[in-house]
């Protein structure tokens, strides 16, 4: 499972942060307005919670850079998830088990132009919550868990370094068992050096 812990980091934060992201975009509440049509307004997660799209790209983000980041950023990004998750789950949390009037304002707002959360709850008559906070909330304990997962495993992770340098090194070794051809006679030159000094190759 170590050999693989790399692996299982990285997918762990793709998706959640795929999916985190996706839920932004889904109705997390319905505002039924108290303006005798009871018109209904769906709430997305972004309103709700308008820190959820960027935090979800951020978990992206961190998804990708782990895949090539050394050890000591492996801690980091490890505990940096683990914050940015506890984030998403708490404020999600609040919005699936409270439903405070902050969640619905911006919409309500929108709509009917009322300002001010105490003029928006008189205009309010009920709100429903669909299942997509508590997703979110599970997605978020994935999340620790992924994050709880990378600090724990990082230094038995396998060095992505080693290949890089290999590629890095491999022009100058080949380059110096050319022979020295009229290119290298005119790199000679405009450095001061003297090309007819060099031995026969």
């Amino acid at each position: 499972m170590i050999r693989r812990a790399r692996l299982l980091a990285v997918v762990a934060l793709v998706v959640c942060g795929a999916l985190i992201v996706i839920s932004s975009t889904q109705t997390w509440l319905t505002a039924v307005l108290d303006d005798g049509a009871a018109h209904a307004l769906e709430v997305p997660g972004s309103a709700a919670v308008p820190v959820l799209a960027p935090l979800g790209l951020a978990v992206l983000a961190l998804g990708g850079a782990l895949s090539i980041v050394g050890l000591v950023l492996r801690y980091a990004f490890g505990a940096l998830t683990v914050l940015v998750a506890g984030v998403i789950g708490w404020l999600s949390l609040l919005v699936a088990v409270t439903t405070p009037t902050s969640a619905i304002a911006a919409t309500v707002t929108e709509a009917t132009g009322i300002t001010g959360e105490a003029a928006v709850a008189e205009l309010v008559s009920s709100v429903t919550t669909t299942t997509w906070p508590m997703v979110t909330v599970v997605t978020a304990a994935v999340l620790v868990a992924a994050g709880l997962f990378t600090i724990a495993t990082a230094r038995q992770w396998k060095g992505s370094g080693r290949r890089y340098r290999t590629e890095e090194t491999a022009p100058a070794a080949v380059s110096g068992s050319r022979p020295h051809d009229a290119i290298d006679s005119w790199d000679d030159l405009s450095r001061g050096e003297d090309p007819t000094d060099r031995p026969l190759d």
